[in-house]
């Protein structure tokens, strides 16, 4: 063979390399209705704020849970709202709104709707931080509050993450490390326990924790809040715990089941119901991962995304969303949004 032959060949060979692989179709996430299939999942609400307007409130909307779309002109949808958005579907039907105008704010509010569109503020709780039992050196801070609605016992339970250090020049990080989260319930978001509680059993920095109900238990879904190194190697990931009783004891915390420097997960069913989609923050503001698993007990595999390469990419999110909440709604909600706020283009 000469030379100009098996250079010849190794042309041939290096662009069918190529040419393959460019048009391989890699397998898409599990969980998608198929063969006529009805979803159970009719459709899904992202609300979150963005990278360049932290703390304000948008909306962005999924017929899969794997394809969004930003509503209203990528604009807020509602200006009155300061937080780290989180909804629940409350005891009497309608939705309920947590946030709060900064960590260092004393207060939490709360908001109602009847349909995601109108909301009308409903109260406000402020917890007495230093009351909290072993907990009395809990500094003034209230992170990213969050709410479950236990149907089984008809009650709320609000949970946000506190520190109890203040971060040093030499340390900053202990600040972070001493976040722990705390918890009241309520039977209505106007009465609360008293006072605040410790959620988790750990000795550990945790945030961003929320609190799930499925496959017969409750899971709390958290970010391992301590900073990684060889001796934490699970450090700022994130992990779920379960309980067969809403508020604990919680215990089989898992491994990590992001990368590190992950915050901010939520979770949603699939649209046919039989696996979950794990979103989660990469700060800030770089991306969002996605984690599925047929049970939440794992095991959990990352959907590849943020390749650029349509092949590749599973799933897709508008640019620089940040922390939020995903929730399942119905194809009358979802249409109503759509013609409320209108879809923006890309």
């Amino acid at each position: 063979m000469t030379k100009y032959t098996q250079t010849k060949l190794m042309l041939l060979l290096i662009t069918l390399c190529f040419t393959s692989g460019a048009y391989s179709q890699q397998p898409s996430p599990p969980g998608q209705p198929s063969n006529g299939e009805k979803a159970i999942h009719e459709a899904y609400l992202f609300a979150h704020m963005t990278h360049a307007d932290y703390g304000s409130l948008y909306y962005s909307v999924s017929k899969d849970g794997l394809h969004w779309q930003s509503l209203n002109k990528g604009k807020p949808v509602f200006g009155e709202y300061h937080g780290h958005p989180h909804i629940v579907k409350g005891h009497d039907g309608r939705y309920y709104l947590v946030g709060n105008e900064s960590d260092a704010s004393p207060d939490i509010n709360f908001w109602v709707s009847d349909n995601l569109i109108d909301w009308q503020r409903y109260s406000q709780y402020t917890p007495k931080l230093p009351s909290t039992p072993d907990y009395a050196d809990a500094l003034q801070r209230i992170g990213a509050p969050k709410l479950f609605f236990d149907k089984d016992s008809k009650s709320y339970v609000l949970t946000w993450h506190t520190p109890h250090k203040e971060g040093t020049e030499k340390d900053p990080e202990r600040y972070w490390a001493s976040q722990r989260t705390l918890y009241v319930t309520s039977n209505d978001l106007k009465e609360f326990t008293k006072p605040p509680q410790k959620l988790l059993p750990w000795d550990m920095g945790v945030i961003d924790t929320f609190l799930y109900k499925a496959e017969g238990k409750y899971w709390a879904v958290l970010k391992d809040e301590t900073y990684p190194t060889l001796d934490w190697v699970t450090g700022k990931t994130i992990r779920l715990a379960s309980s067969d009783s809403l508020l604990g004891p919680y215990k089989n915390l898992s491994a990590p089941i992001s990368p590190n420097f992950r915050e901010a997960p939520t979770l949603i069913p699939s649209p046919n119901g039989q696996a979950w989609y794990l979103y989660y923050e990469q700060y800030p503001g770089v991306s969002y991962g996605l984690s599925v698993a047929d049970s939440l007990n794992g095991p959990w595999y990352q959907v590849s995304g943020y390749t650029f390469f349509s092949d590749w990419d599973k799933y897709s999110l508008p640019e620089k969303v940040r922390h939020g909440m995903m929730m399942p709604i119905s194809g009358d909600e979802y249409d109503h949004l759509v013609k409320s706020f209108g879809v923006a283009t890309p």
